[in-house]
């Protein structure tokens, strides 16, 4: 398994999959399982699927999640209160209910599939 640099922004795509598991979330968002466990107890957003022996399992939205709480407290250095806070701030939904952070997820994956069709 290779770990990114924390400060590192560069992370690979998220492949098509409905579910990922603890250590292929690690991969794709550079932050080691014990820290995802971590995160799971600060961030309430973030709540895998649990199955057979506690098995994690992660779904897309989750995944890009990680990737946003990653990038406010390495990237951005929030605190994980900053952080918690920010991520409360940005599901605030408006008039029509859509939230800044399902359209930052929409965004997210409207490039990616853009990337995919290019190529």
């Amino acid at each position: 398994m290779t770990m990114l640099d924390p400060s590192s922004n560069e992370l690979p795509p998220i492949p098509g999959k409905r579910y990922f598991t603890i250590g292929e979330v690690s991969e794709l968002c550079g932050v080691k399982p014990h820290v995802l466990r971590y995160w799971e107890q600060e961030f309430t957003q973030l709540k895998p699927v649990k199955r057979r022996g506690n098995r994690r399992y992660y779904q897309r939205h989750e995944v890009q999640l990680i990737r946003t709480i990653r990038t406010l407290l390495y990237i951005d250095g929030f605190t994980i209160s900053g952080a918690r806070n920010q991520l409360e701030s940005d599901n605030v939904a408006d008039d029509s209910g859509v939230t800044n952070a399902s359209i930052k997820e929409l965004i997210v994956e409207l490039e990616e599939i853009s990337g995919l069709l290019s190529s």
